[in-house]
């Protein structure tokens, strides 16, 4: 069973996102019960590679209001699990085709907290426009189609 706590509402429009990929999060006991709190931002989020690793960076999970003064900073970089040879794989495909490492959710499964990496290329501005124009036709064809029933 699986709850959404958070998703990242720009991801899908500023990115084509070709796959996806669930991978877990090493967090603090604070930051965990921020998050059940839903205190958590993953708005501006990316993932990087760095030294055979996984990170997020930007994610932000507020302060636990009972926490103690050893709350963790709510910027921190925060590292991801992954297989190596997962990290391998994304890693290589980041540098030949120039792709994004994009976190799209973030959900409880169980008692663990999973993240959604989307792998994508980033869209231009006439992709952009070009999918709300798509989007406006198809509104205005169910309408025709509700108001003509």
């Amino acid at each position: 069973m699986e709850k959404t706590i958070a998703q990242n509402p720009t991801a899908r429009r500023n990115y084509t996102i070709e796959s996806t990929l669930e991978v877990g999060i090493v967090l603090t006991g604070t930051e965990i019960k921020s998050i059940r709190n839903g205190k958590v931002n993953i708005k501006d989020t990316y993932v990087i590679i760095k030294n055979g690793e996984a990170f997020v960076l930007g994610m932000h999970i507020s302060p636990y209001e009972q926490g103690n003064i050893y709350n963790p900073d709510p910027l921190r970089n925060r590292k991801l699990l992954l297989h190596k040879r997962e990290i391998m794989r994304l890693y290589g495909m980041i540098k030949q085709k120039a792709i994004s490492l994009i976190p799209l959710s973030l959900y409880f499964q169980g008692s663990k907290v999973k993240m959604e990496i989307g792998i994508g290329k980033g869209k231009k501005l006439y992709d952009k426009r070009e999918d709300i124009a798509k989007k406006d036709a198809e509104r205005k064809m169910d309408r025709a189609l509700k108001s003509h029933l």
